[in-house]
């Protein structure tokens, strides 16, 4: 009898998803936790996101350091998409249902990978062939 095959899933993390797993973690739905703890499950975190926390992390709006952000990311197992031109050229194509452009980007990477998104935010699933995970 053949050995089963194991699908291993890519699941991008919004940036609101990271910062709840390491501040808020009472507020994952059980769903993304789950997904977040599951080891078959690819992890990944935009670049994007990393220039998001960045810029908040600046500006004052958000409590949160390189440092942790790093932590996070080696506990969590997570790894990082990096934004090309693929993904830049795919917003061209993206409808005007979301307006931070932070989202937007993370969206164009979902649809150009093909991969699943992490996160509670219900206007991600205004986009067809974007599946969400919460």
């Amino acid at each position: 009898m053949p050995a089963a095959i194991k699908t291993i899933m890519r699941l991008l993390l919004d940036t609101a998803v990271v910062i709840y797993a390491v501040e808020f973690p009472e507020k994952l739905s059980r769903r993304a936790a789950t997904a977040l703890r599951k080891l078959d499950n690819a992890i990944e975190l935009s670049a994007v996101s990393i220039t998001e926390i960045a810029i908040k992390a600046a500006s004052g709006k958000l409590a949160f350091s390189a440092v942790i952000l790093r932590k996070a990311m080696d506990d969590l197992g997570i790894r990082v998409l990096p934004f090309t031109a693929d993904h830049a050229f795919r917003m061209f194509g993206l409808p005007r249902r979301h307006n931070d452009p932070f989202d937007r980007q993370i969206i164009a990477q979902a649809l150009c990978e093909g991969i699943s998104v992490v996160t509670p935010d219900d206007k991600f699933r205004l986009y067809e062939g974007i599946t969400v995970v919460w």
